[in-house]
């Protein structure tokens, strides 16, 4: 395993583990989703094989340049630096090409941006699942949620997650005026999309998230009791 891999498995753990204030170890956002059938996600699997491409390790390259692009974004917002020796020159050089959209995007959209906080982690104490959030401050006087993806193409598992985090925001008692999800392309070929998610799609979509909560907690009560 090289040294970038550890970094980010290390990172990744670290978001997997969240505590109520017992102390009690409760599932994460993206844990519970987990649970739902993904058919895209087969589907892009088997034209990568189809095409003679090592589905996982093409997944390996881009989780690279994703999350650095991701890092990014955040150090530039206020966020931690980002470690220049765990990523090779064409990684950083792609990753580079992919943060431009995001800059564009603020260039032609944003007059104000005022951060809060960048990757804070949360607990519903009600609801008992944990997430964290990647970006929450002051965009044009209003208060946004705004949850960072880099990956090819937006999927309704997206926006349940970002609802999830809207819930728990608001469990914490932050004003939330608008959510959104900005997609930043890990190539000029991905693109970049800026998904504003309104009331009422936020809701129905925390709805299909508390489902998969439900699931998750029945399954896992199915699994042990079969042990």
């Amino acid at each position: 395993m090289t040294n970038t891999d550890l970094i980010i498995k290390k990172r990744s753990k670290a978001h997997q583990r969240y505590r109520l204030a017992d102390g009690t170890i409760v599932p994460g956002v993206t844990t519970i989703l987990g649970v739902m059938n993904k058919p895209a996600l087969v589907k892009w699997a088997n034209n990568l094989g189809l095409q003679g491409i090592d589905s996982s390790a093409y997944v390996d390259e881009t989780a690279k340049i994703g999350t650095l692009a991701h890092e990014m974004v955040q150090e530039y917002l206020g966020g931690p630096e980002w470690d220049r020796s765990a990523y090779n020159p064409g990684q950083i050089d792609l990753a580079e090409n992919a943060v431009l959209s995001f800059f564009e995007w603020e260039r032609r959209n944003v007059s104000s941006f005022e951060t809060v906080f960048i990757e804070k982690q949360f607990v519903s104490e009600t609801n008992r699942y944990g997430g964290t959030v990647d970006w929450y401050g002051e965009l044009d006087e209003q208060m946004w949620l705004v949850d960072f993806k880099t990956c090819k193409a937006l999927f309704p598992e997206h926006t349940y997650q970002t609802a999830a985090y809207w819930a728990l925001l608001l469990e914490h008692g932050y004003r939330v005026d608008g959510v959104r999800i900005l997609r930043i392309g890990r190539s000029e070929d991905e693109g970049f999309d800026d998904k504003i998610i309104g009331r009422e799609e936020i809701e129905d979509a925390y709805r299909v998230f508390e489902s998969a909560l439900n699931l998750y907690r029945a399954k896992s009560s199915f699994e042990r009791r079969c042990k």
